[in-house]
C-alpha cells in the first residue's frame, strides 16, 4: 500500500484521559486462536506481520481465543520488537484449566482446534490477578497496556450474572485499579457486546475504554442512545469491534443473487447464522454502496471510526491477505455522498457522525 494509505491506519487517537495512545486500525486476534478454522502459528505471524508493516501498532488478544493459542502466537510474533512501540491488550475474567483425555483438543466454542484447557469464569480479586498473571506468561512480556474484563453481562452469563457482576462490583475492580495503581497496566476497562454492562461498569468503576463488539456498525447504531454520548460525558474510549457483525458486513449478500443455489446458511451475524430481517437490510446498504462505487467492507470499517469516542476500530484477520484487504479497505476514499444516500433510506441513524471524503 501506498504512504497516504499507511499514514491514515497509523493515524492515532488518546485513550481515554490517559497517555496512551493507539492507531485508527488495531488487529483483533480472535481469528488467530482458530475461530472457525485452524491458524497456523506461521500463518499468525505472517498477518501480525502484515499488520505491522502497514502501520497498526494496537494488537487486541485474550486467553479465551484459542483457549491461550492466540496469546501464544501474539506473543512469538511481537516479543522481540520494541516494547515501547506498540500497544498490547489483553482480557481477563476466565481462568484456563488444564484439561487431559481424547478430547482436549477438539473443535469447541467455535475454535477449530484449541489448546488443551477449559475456561472457568472468574471476576474476583484473586481471579482477575492470576489471569494477568498467566498473560504475562503467555505473551512472554512484563505488563500489558490495555486490561479488558471480558464477556461479563446479563445475556452472556443469564441467571448467573448477579454472580459474576458481584464478585467484579466486590474484587475485580479492586484488581483493575491495583494493576493500573502500579503501573502494570496503563488503561483497563471490559470488551463486551453488551452496552449495558459498560454504563453499569462506569457508574461503579472509573474505566479508561471498552472494547465494544458489533453493536455500533452500519447495521446498529443502538449505542448513540445513551453508551456514546456517556462515553463522551466521562472521557471514556470505545475501542470498536466486530465492525463486519461476524462476517456479514464484510461478505454481503449480493452473492445470494448471483448464486441463490449457495443460500444464505453460511452468512454470519452475531455468531451465528444471520436472520432474514438482517439478510435484507445489508442488501439494501449493499446495494446503495455499490451505486456510489464504494466496497461494503470500506463503508463497515469506516463508519465507526467518525465518531469522537471511537480510538481504534480492530479488524479481525486470520491470514496475511485477509488483512491487508481489510486495511485496503479501511484506507479505501469514500464519497460523502453515500452516507446521506443511507440516512435518506432510513439506513443510518441522521444522529451518526459519518466521515469526510
Amino acid at each position: 500500500m501506498s504512504a497516504g494509505p499507511v499514514a491514515q491506519l497509523a493515524q492515532r487517537r488518546r485513550i481515554g484521559r490517559t497517555p496512551l495512545e493507539v492507531t485508527a486500525l488495531g488487529l483483533g486476534c480472535a481469528g488467530l486462536g482458530g475461530l472457525y478454522r485452524d491458524v497456523s502459528e506461521a500463518d499468525a505471524r505472517a498477518t501480525i506481520d502484515a499488520a505491522w508493516e502497514a502501520g497498526v501498532r494496537l494488537f487486541d488478544t485474550a486467553p479465551y481465543y484459542g483457549y491461550t493459542k492466540s496469546e501464544h502466537y501474539v506473543g512469538a510474533a511481537l516479543r522481540e520488537r520494541e516494547r515501547a512501540s506498540y500497544v498490547l491488550s489483553t482480557k481477563a475474567g476466565r481462568l484456563m484449566r488444564p484439561e487431559r483425555g481424547p478430547s482436549a483438543r477438539a473443535p469447541r466454542d467455535g475454535w477449530a482446534h484449541p489448546l488443551p484447557f477449559l475456561p472457568v469464569y472468574d471476576y474476583s480479586y484473586d481471579g482477575i490477578m492470576r489471569s494477568f498473571e498467566d498473560s504475562l506468561q503467555r505473551l512472554g512480556v512484563a505488563e500489558i497496556d490495555i486490561l479488558l474484563v471480558h464477556d461479563i453481562g446479563a445475556l452472556t452469563h443469564g441467571e448467573r450474572h448477579a454472580h459474576y457482576w458481584r464478585q467484579l462490583s466486590e474484587g475485580g475492580f479492586k484488581a483493575l485499579d491495583a494493576l493500573r495503581g502500579s503501573g502494570a497496566v496503563r488503561a483497563v476497562g471490559l470488551g463486551v457486546n453488551e452496552q449495558s454492562a459498560i454504563i453499569d461498569a462506569m457508574r461503579e468503576f472509573e474505566i479508561d475504554c471498552a472494547l465494544l463488539a458489533g453493536r455500533y456498525t452500519l447495521l446498529e447504531q443502538a449505542a448513540l442512545d445513551a453508551l456514546l454520548p456517556e462515553c463522551e460525558r466521562r472521557g471514556v474510549s470505545i475501542l470498536a469491534g466486530g465492525a463486519f457483525n461476524s462476517g456479514i458486513l464484510a461478505r454481503g449478500v449480493r452473492h445470494l443473487r448471483e448464486s441463490p443455489d449457495r443460500g444464505s446458511s453460511a452468512l454470519k451475524f452475531d455468531y451465528g447464522q444471520a436472520p432474514a430481517a438482517v439478510v435484507e437490510r445489508v442488501g439494501q446498504i449493499e446495494a446503495i454502496c455499490d451505486a456510489h462505487g464504494v466496497a461494503l467492507p470500506s463503508a463497515a470499517l469506516r463508519f465507526p471510526y467518525a465518531h469522537r469516542a471511537v480510538a481504534s476500530v480492530l479488524t479481525g484477520a486470520s491470514s496475511a491477505s485477509e488483512f491487508e484487504a481489510n486495511a485496503a479497505a479501511f484506507a479505501a476514499t469514500i464519497p460523502a455522498g453515500l452516507w446521506d444516500a443511507l440516512r435518506d433510506a432510513g439506513l443510518l441513524d441522521t444522529r451518526a457522525p459519518t466521515p469526510s471524503a
